[in-house]
């Protein structure tokens, strides 16, 4: 009987559990059928022109290069940057590439070229007023017989009583007209050079000698373009500007000629034989500034860039079609 009583008490503790667990309400599995973002993309960073405020000095690094690849001129830069020797730099040195806060920002002016001599335009003068002088002076022996019969005039009365005779009043002309009222241009001031203006994409970009192109510009290999030529061949100045480095301190590139053209961009001008204008001298489109040459280079050619920024852009795109 005990037995039969203990499998009852079980059974009912077994229903009673049973129970209270379906009294609770049982939740539906929440499925979050929200999309799955996409894989993020890097982010390439954007493409800028402004100028870092300061550089850390590499192995390998000048001063020359250092100021090439930041368009600035080697000089100012040294100076921001109080280096008595521009040779003198060391790994992990900071340099600044602005002016300090209260430097006078140097600005790159050209004179303009004139014209030869102007043409100063002088005034044809008409022939000088004739003077009319009396038919006789008072006092004077005429050699005319006084008596004889004149109409009256204001003119022939003036005549008997030994006066000068009031010359008549002409018809009016106009003044005999100068060269310039008759046509000729007058001569214009000549343009001024816009070198220095804010407007920095203005260019008046030119090609800096003939020749083929024998390599063209490329972002791995060539920063501008090589154009073959003879040696002694003329180097034009590509656009009007000021020389802001002539010499051979920069590696591979021999010879070279640097032209600061405004804020925005230089030029380059590499392996030539014969160098023919001084860092700080103004020049203007077309001049001559070297001759063609070899110098740390396999044949005869000019070795072009054009620098945005200190940053090697493609020539072609900003050179007048050949």
């Amino acid at each position: 009987m005990k037995y039969l009583a203990a499998l009852s008490c079980l059974a009912a503790v077994v229903a009673i559990s049973l129970a209270g667990c379906s009294s609770r309400p049982v939740q539906a599995p929440v499925i979050d059928r929200t999309p799955l973002p996409a894989a993020a993309k890097p982010v390439a960073p954007a493409a800028t022109d402004v100028q870092p405020d300061s550089y850390i000095v590499k192995r390998g690094d000048t001063l020359y290069s250092i100021a090439l690849d930041h368009g600035l001129d080697y000089k100012e830069f040294a100076a921001w940057n109080n280096l008595d020797n521009p040779n003198v730099i060391r790994v992990g040195q900071a340099l600044r590439l602005k002016p300090p806060v209260g430097a006078p920002e140097a600005k790159v002016t050209v004179t303009p070229v004139t014209e030869p001599g102007s043409v100063t335009v002088t005034p044809v003068t008409s022939p000088g007023s004739v003077a009319v002088r009396p038919l006789a002076e008072p006092g004077a022996v005429r050699s005319e017989p006084q008596a004889r019969k004149l109409p009256y005039s204001a003119e022939n009365l003036a005549l008997i009583q030994g006066g000068s005779v009031p010359p008549k009043p002409g018809p009016k002309t106009e003044p005999e007209p100068t060269p310039a009222q008759a046509g000729v241009p007058k001569p214009e001031p000549a343009a001024k050079a816009d070198v220095g203006a804010d407007d920095e994409d203005k260019v008046d970009w030119g090609w800096p000698a003939r020749g083929k192109i024998v390599a063209g510009f490329s972002e791995a290999t060539n920063k501008g373009m090589d154009i073959a030529g003879k040696l002694g061949d003329p180097v034009l100045a590509s656009a009007p500007g000021r020389v802001v480095y002539s010499g051979s301190g920069l590696r591979g590139y021999g010879k070279l000629v640097i032209i600061k053209h405004n804020k925005t961009y230089l030029s380059a001008y590499a392996h030539n034989r014969d160098i023919l204008v001084k860092e700080g001298q103004n020049v203007v489109k077309g001049q001559k500034i070297a001759e063609i040459g070899n110098t740390d280079a396999d044949a005869p050619k000019l070795h072009f860039e054009i620098r945005k920024f200190g940053k090697p852009i493609d020539p072609s795109k900003l050179l007048p079609s050949p």
